[in-house]
């Protein structure tokens, strides 16, 4: 899996950073797009499947080579357990398979909101930043508007937003996607959030971590 510091080319850093920039020339709102590698590190789903995984490496074995030895099953789980957690964890697509959905969602959802506090959207003059956060491992992507704004865009609208990156992310096209949604925040806020006189760039326009 490619890591978030090398997600986007340095032209594509440039791409980004330029549409944010845009944006922000014509609205007073702070968009920070965020890319991460995962919201989270998921260890019970590495304990869990590593074991099964060793379980049934091991029962294989003591039934191949040991006549369903128990003593060589149980030597075989205790060698091959942590090789089997390395494996999942050098292999993203397989340990994604043993976490259900609304954990990732929630784990996803979770992250948005400790990072929006982190880099401080929260801070902005006016309350009005706005977090695009491209979770890599989980294939996920979390909007999250400061209050100064929320009131007047609905919620589905963000969720509109993060379908659009999502779906550029599946067709190989992020930076594209990640650019077309920046500009349509910027839509959205045009109208009722006008840039200030006293205006700055408060916030990073890109983020990698």
């Amino acid at each position: 899996m490619t890591k978030a510091a090398k997600f986007f080319t340095d032209e594509e850093k440039q791409r980004i950073e330029a549409a944010v920039r845009a944006v922000e020339l014509r609205t007073s709102g702070e968009i920070v797009p965020l890319v991460v590698d995962a919201a989270y590190d998921y260890p019970r789903a590495e304990i869990q499947g590593g074991g099964l995984l060793a379980l049934a490496l091991a029962a294989n074995l003591a039934w191949w080579l040991g006549d369903g030895s128990l003593w060589v099953m149980l030597a075989a789980f205790l060698l091959g357990y942590w090789p089997c957690r390395l494996l999942l964890r050098a292999c993203p697509p397989l340990l994604r398979r043993l976490i259900h959905p609304a954990e990732i969602d929630a784990e996803v959802e979770e992250r948005a909101k400790t990072a929006f506090l982190d880099h401080g959207l929260h801070r902005t003059q006016g309350g009005t930043g706005i977090l695009i956060l491209i979770c890599l491992f989980e294939h996920r992507v979390q909007v999250l508007a400061d209050h100064g704004i929320h009131h007047a865009v609905p919620q589905e609208t963000w969720q509109r937003v993060a379908d659009m990156v999502t779906a550029g992310i599946r067709t190989g096209r992020t930076c594209e996607a990640l650019c077309e949604a920046i500009a349509y925040c910027g839509d959205l806020l045009a109208e009722n959030f006008p840039p200030r006189h006293d205006d700055t760039d408060e916030l990073p326009n890109l983020l990698t971590r």
